[in-house]
């Protein structure tokens, strides 16, 4: 560590880990497990279970939870009948908006996916999503300054909000790297082979109660180091302003909620891998454990 590092106030990250404790605080709500062939897939509060089951064809109660009906036996075939059920909660105005973008679902651990799911259902549904995220940095590991995004006020979630420089979710048949290259040129006009020089950084969790129901995500992280005259251009709308913090301004920025949750953590795991918060900073611990939700944070309805 150079001896002119940046270092973190201990009371500016207790205010961080207290801001980030109350917004990724584990679900509280209580939850019913969604099965297909014996997998849980996905976590439902028992009022929108009682919705599904509406769908007799689709879904069925068991002492486990529900579970979709045994003639949905193919990928193609569940796709297709989640569909029709996506389709009509979203005209009912039970889901965000509609992104005609699907997230792949296969069992925890691994394996072909069971069948595919519009992205504006997954909170509804609970899935495990993944997402790929990139701090877009400017400097040195030293000296540094960091790109955020302002959203666009029309996006479905967290709209208005200050975000990562680049970040968006891994849709059916792409993969982290795939999608971090076609988002860093949508939302800041980053040609793909700068792109490509992101450095992997691992991967965050989070698993929350939202208003759109679970968020249950891991998000691929990802270091992107730019020139000193890199501007941001947006492409596609999705963010309406970019903003060069230094290190003070950034974390007074986490310190605030003005900033999506999603993003905050993101920012909070590269000042921890560079050595930012001190080992020994009372609130370096819990923002450890923030990356990570421990396990069983879920808490299902007993039969």
């Amino acid at each position: 560590m150079t001896q002119d590092r940046w270092i973190a106030p201990p009371d500016a990250t207790a205010r961080v880990a207290a801001r980030l404790r109350r917004v990724l605080a584990p679900p509280a709500k209580t939850y019913e497990p969604w099965s297909v062939e014996g997998h849980v897939v996905g976590w439902i509060i028992p009022d929108r279970l009682e919705r599904l089951c509406e769908w007799r064809e689709v879904f069925r109660r068991s002492t486990r939870g529900i579970e979709l009906a045994p003639t949905l036996d193919t990928e193609a075939a569940r796709t297709a009948a989640l569909e029709d059920v996506a389709r009509t909660l979203s005209a009912e105005d039970a889901l965000t908006a509609w992104r005609d973008e699907r997230y792949a679902v296969a069992p925890d651990g691994g394996g072909s996916p069971l069948f595919e799911l519009e992205r504006a259902a997954a909170r509804y549904f609970g899935i495990h999503t993944f997402a790929a995220h990139a701090n877009g940095l400017v400097g040195s590991g030293d000296r540094w300054r960091m790109w955020l995004a302002r959203r666009s006020p029309e996006k479905p979630i967290d709209p208005g909000l200050l975000d990562n420089l680049v970040g968006g979710g891994i849709s059916a048949a792409s993969d982290a790297r795939t999608t971090l290259t076609k988002e860093a040129f949508e939302e800041a006009g980053i040609a793909a082979e700068l792109a490509r020089q992101a450095r992997a950084a691992g991967t965050i969790d989070i698993c929350r109660d939202q208003p759109e129901g679970l968020q249950r995500e891991t998000i691929h992280v990802n270091d992107l180091w730019l020139a000193e005259d890199f501007v941001p251009r947006n492409q596609d709308g999705e963010a309406v302003e970019h903003h060069l913090c230094g290190p003070g301004p950034v974390l007074s920025i986490l310190e605030t909620d003005d900033i999506t949750a999603d993003a905050s953590l993101v920012i909070v795991d590269f000042l921890l891998r560079q050595g930012h918060i001190a080992p020994d900073d009372p609130a370096a611990s819990a923002l450890e454990a923030l990356r990570h939700p421990a396990p069983g944070a879920l808490r299902p309805r007993r039969p």
